[in-house]
């Protein structure tokens, strides 16, 4: 793999260390989170996205918990 001078160097080269500091690698990060953002909102896998399927797993999770609400009080219309 890379050996702990390797990293070194490349991260040394980095311009902005006097100015910045350690936050000259945020442009890096920001510019990676837009893309991984991007990625799950356009990629299709198949023929879902990520938010498809999170729409679809919080829909189910709503409806289940409507199924166990309605299940809680059904023992205790019968019982009146």
């Amino acid at each position: 793999m890379f050996s702990r001078t390797q990293v070194r160097r490349v991260l040394q080269r980095v311009p902005g260390k006097q100015r910045l500091g350690v936050y000259r690698f945020l442009p890096f990060f920001f510019v990676l989170g837009g893309t991984m953002e991007w990625i799950m909102i356009k990629v299709r896998v198949g023929h879902e996205t990520f938010y498809d399927v999170y729409r679809r797993k919080a829909s189910e999770r709503r409806y289940q918990r409507r199924l166990d609400a309605a299940a809680e009080t059904e023992p205790q219309r019968a019982i009146k």
